[in-house]
């Protein structure tokens, strides 16, 4: 599909996070940390996950596929940023460049579904106490996160193939730190229109569909919560939520500045931060928000630590 391609592109160029070589050391020890804490943080949300019984629960089984949503999609990016730092030719082919975009955008749409998902759990575990364990079925579950993979996989390709079927005629240098959709479509002399158009509704149906489930799910949790007479189960439920939202907050609303702007608007040097927020800094901090608050993943987490130590 990529021989379609009229420009015969062999490579990219990427500009980078930064233009300054000064910041390039300080910047790598960064990421490198940051990108430690991630797959360090991710891979033990899924060993908890499989190995702990107390954990085979379909909250947890989201939870895992997020964390490996976030790990691949994560690694997508920041290894070749963080090559990128200690190079001066920061060169990328032009299949790796394809297969780059579609992991990336494949797991980030997964992340976007499973968030809405997430939230949907949530609301039959306050709401519907009693009826959970049947309406969260799990052959529903599994077939839940399926089609969330299944989704996202589709999306990616649809987006892949539209993007690197255009003519980048003008240059080969990406002004951005990996292949992304909007610094592609600067280096295209082609008509964008229909690609546009594309990202508009295919990446609204998706986003704002979760964003309305969400926002539908919280709504009937809030007013379960006022119900309870308790007042620490009141503020253990606004807990849950308030860091589930914080996380909601922070992807969609980086992804709905990233993508859903007249193309007149971007402001690339404003995008490469942004996107530093959710392809870098988000996967590192959903093990922690939905995680490490959780009493029973810490227990588990506890056992797991007294075990290593036994052996």
């Amino acid at each position: 599909m990529f021989a379609l391609n009229k420009s015969s592109m062999l490579e990219f160029i990427f500009t980078g996070l930064t233009d300054q070589s000064k910041l390039n050391i300080p910047l790598f020890v960064i990421f490198l940390y940051i990108y430690i804490v991630t797959v360090v943080g991710n891979i033990g949300i899924i060993t908890l996950g499989m190995v702990d019984k107390r954990l085979h629960k379909p909250m947890y089984l989201f939870l895992c596929s997020l964390s490996f949503a976030d790990l691949t999609y994560s690694s997508a990016v920041t290894p070749k940023m963080l090559n990128d730092f200690l190079c001066k030719a920061k060169v990328i082919s032009f299949v790796g460049c394809a297969l780059q975009m579609y992991i990336f955008v494949s797991f980030a749409t997964i992340e976007c579904l499973l968030l809405g998902i997430m939230a949907y759990d949530r609301y039959v575990a306050i709401c519907s106490p009693l009826q959970y364990g049947s309406l969260m079925s799990s052959i529903l579950c599994f077939r839940m996160v399926a089609a969330a993979y299944f989704g996202g996989f589709m999306t990616a390709l649809v987006h892949t193939i539209g993007v690197f079927r255009l003519n980048f005629c003008r240059s080969n240098t990406i002004d951005h730190f990996f292949c992304d959709i909007p610094p592609l479509y600067k280096l295209s002399c082609s008509d964008i229109t229909v690609n546009l158009a594309i990202l508009i509704i295919l990446g609204g149906l998706v986003t704002l569909s979760c964003l309305l489930l969400i926002l539908v799910s919280y709504t009937n949790i809030i007013r379960a919560i006022m119900t309870i007479r308790s007042a620490q189960g009141r503020y253990k439920a606004f807990n849950t939520c308030a860091s589930h939202m914080t996380a909601v907050s922070v992807f969609y609303g980086t992804v709905l500045f990233m993508y859903f702007r007249p193309s007149t608007s971007y402001a690339l040097q404003q995008d490469r931060v942004a996107s530093v927020f959710y392809s870098i800094i988000i996967p590192m901090l959903n093990p922690l928000i939905y995680s490490l608050r959780n009493t029973e993943v810490k227990e588990a987490l506890r056992s797991s630590l007294k075990y290593l130590k036994a052996l």
